[in-house]
């Protein structure tokens, strides 16, 4: 049998709540995020503030038994793949992600619908326990399932 990960990018993530957005973001976009019931597939869609729109099939495969370590596939889809995809039943998402770029850093925060805040921070191939201290961090939800996508979509 062949990897199964032989195409997935790994990542290395925490989320952190927050009590405001922070100055220095640098971009804004509208998400939709579709988890395809019963299965490890995610269907997202991204408005980009031009108007551009950018449709993938995401897969998820957690490396670690938390949400902290996952591979995932994406595949980027055309205006007819998205119209068979998007019919399957799924739990649905929508939140602004806001990235901010600053003293060195790179955060996404995620703004749902409810206003909740939450900050991810890729740790990409080093694992880290700093936060910028302009973060104003109410609490660490890395390993919380209920701060999932998936656990959110309604």
């Amino acid at each position: 049998m062949s990897d199964p990960l032989k195409y997935a990018v790994v990542e290395r993530e925490r989320r952190y709540l927050l009590a405001r957005l922070p100055d220095g973001v640098t971009s804004t976009k509208e998400i939709v995020d579709r988890y395809v019931t019963g299965t490890r597939l995610r269907l997202r869609e991204v408005r980009e503030r031009d108007g551009a729109v950018i449709r993938k099939l995401g897969h998820k495969v957690r490396l670690t038994e938390g949400p902290d370590e996952i591979a995932c596939t994406n595949f980027y889809l055309d205006d007819e793949e998205w119209a068979v995809l998007v019919a399957l039943p799924a739990r649905t998402l929508r939140k602004r992600r806001h990235m901010v770029a600053r003293d060195g850093w790179l955060v996404a925060i995620d703004e749902h619908e409810d206003g909740t805040l939450v900050a991810e921070i890729d740790d990409r191939d080093e694992p880290s326990d700093r936060i910028p201290d302009w973060l104003d961090v109410v609490r660490d939800v890395t390993r919380d399932e209920a701060w999932t996508g998936g656990r959110l979509a309604r």
